[in-house]
């Protein structure tokens, strides 16, 4: 096996949060399973310990740059390092580093893969010419198939040269019963919240597009109209340098009347604890995600979940008109809609314990059904294999299985 090792490269911005950095690590983590070397270049971030915990190798690099001079003499420099370190394979998950990663894989004529994470906004043709780098691969991985339908209507990508795969959720970790009570206890002690107030999660960095003042505005009239109960929501993400928007919530919530019951309060790392003491979890984005982890993670570990009805959501959460209570896993509702959310919360809210348990039960059983990170790490060791021919996929089975 030493002898025919693969070498896999990806290189992504940085290793912080976000559904593209955990990916990058979870695919990490198989190619180690499946006997290769998975080799990273990042600026680092969060995610570089667990990088270092599932046997992949972060090499430090200025991969966030979008400097056209910076992206092209990186290009040359992955040449190198492909050539040093004898990568077979080049796996982009991000514009600016895909340019370079391009330059280097036609310099040294190894396969070329790129996953398309984001919807990215086409206005104008540079910024066209910018993203479609991402279709330049020798394979396209599309997180979604609202994703797949993007590429292939933007850039006329032919269907045999996309692969749908979905973001895997590891079920073993997002996992109700997981979840240790001092977890839950600890968490709560840090929001400043007693254990028995009911809690509403909106999980998302502070961006526009993630409708937090659309939620805010929602939990307004539904105060207002003494609909809300007891419940505090929280907002948790970083504000990722967009402080601006960050002080305009909290003006938001200060003139809504809302101080104390709607609380910001930053990147949360444990995921599976935020859920499990979590009443109802919200997806609120205003534009298409393309994926949208947040969901499907709450549906797993049992927490009914409002999202918009725009991008992938309507492929994760079974909800909306032409779904039947007993077969929904949550609701969608239209973009930017504030009386339909505010309706969908107080639903979400009325439900008896024994409605709540057993959405949460069909939720849970939708996900790891259809969205494993079993599934997720397969498939991407498949798209490998097609350009490569190492066997990855069985050497990674057998893995799995022992």
């Amino acid at each position: 096996m030493a002898a025919t090792r693969p070498t896999i490269l990806q290189i992504i911005p940085e290793l912080d949060t976000g559904g593209a950095e955990l990916s990058t690590v979870e695919i990490a983590q198989a190619i180690v399973e499946a006997g290769g070397r998975a080799l990273v270049l990042s600026q680092g971030g969060r995610l570089a310990e667990d990088l270092a915990r599932v046997g992949g190798e972060l090499m430090l690099f200025p991969a966030a740059t979008k400097n056209p001079v910076r992206i092209a003499r990186n290009g040359y420099e992955i040449a190198r390092i492909i050539k040093r370190e004898n990568v077979d394979l080049i796996h982009a998950r991000s514009r600016a580093p895909a340019w370079s990663a391009l330059i280097a894989a036609r310099r040294t004529g190894i396969p070329f893969v790129t996953t398309y994470h984001g919807a990215y906004g086409e206005k104008g043709r540079l910024k066209k010419l910018y993203n479609s780098v991402m279709a330049r691969s020798d394979l396209i991985i599309a997180n979604s198939h609202y994703t797949a339908g993007l590429v292939a209507s933007r850039y006329r990508t032919p269907s045999e040269k996309l692969r749908v795969i979905h973001r895997g959720v590891e079920a073993a970790r997002f996992d109700p019963a997981a979840v240790a009570p001092e977890r839950v206890t600890e968490l709560r002690k840090a929001w400043g919240i007693g254990p028995d107030v009911p809690v509403i999660l909106q999980a998302a960095r502070l961006t526009s597009w993630k409708g937090q003042d659309v939620v805010i505005e929602a939990v307004r009239r539904l105060a207002d109209e003494e609909r809300l109960g007891d419940a505090v929501i929280i907002l948790a993400g970083d504000h990722q340098g967009r402080a601006a928007y960050r002080d305009a919530l909290q003006a938001q919530i200060a003139a809504a009347g809302l101080t104390g019951r709607v609380r910001m309060v930053g990147h949360v790392s444990d995921m599976p604890a935020a859920l499990a003491t979590s009443l109802l979890a919200i997806v609120a984005s205003v534009e298409p995600e393309a994926f949208g982890r947040t969901a499907t993670e709450a549906q797993v570990m049992g927490c009914p979940v409002i999202a918009t009805s725009i991008g992938a959501p309507p492929e994760t959460v079974k909800g909306g008109p032409d779904v039947s209570p007993g077969q929904a896993t949550g609701w969608l509702v239209p973009p930017g809609d504030v009386s339909a959310l505010a309706q969908a919360i107080a639903e979400a809210l009325g439900l008896s314990p024994d409605a709540r348990r057993e959405m949460g039960e069909r939720a849970r059983a939708h996900v790891i059904a259809s969205f494993s990170l079993k599934a997720m790490k397969r498939l991407t060791l498949a798209v490998y294999d097609e350009l490569l021919n190492k066997g990855m996929v069985d050497t990674w089975s057998e893995t799995s299985r022992s």
